[in-house]
């Protein structure tokens, strides 16, 4: 059976969410139904949902993989500063 493709917003309303200094905020809820990403709340924080659990680091990856999907880019140019045992989190894009 096929994968199901991953629901996210177009590139460039995420890349809006970045600000001068590469940093984007994201909030994470692991052991989703589904994978996805959705546009920003009225905090500008943007919404991250994966299946993958939270255990040994494997949702921060699996959250990295994704934003790095959803922006066209390698996962290389993508950094966690911030929040790694938390649900709170700060990316730098590069």
């Amino acid at each position: 059976m096929a994968r199901p493709k991953v629901s996210c917003p177009p590139r460039a309303d995420i890349l809006a969410l970045v600000d001068g200094a590469g940093r984007l905020s994201i909030r994470v809820t692991p052991n989703a139904s589904a994978d996805a990403i959705t546009l920003a709340t009225a905090d500008g924080i943007l919404q991250v949902r994966t299946t993958a659990t939270p255990e040994g680091g494997k949702a921060n990856g699996a959250v990295l993989k994704l934003l790095a999907a959803a922006l066209g880019q390698p996962v290389s140019t993508l950094e966690l500063l911030r929040g790694s045992t938390g649900r709170n989190k700060i990316v730098r894009v590069i």
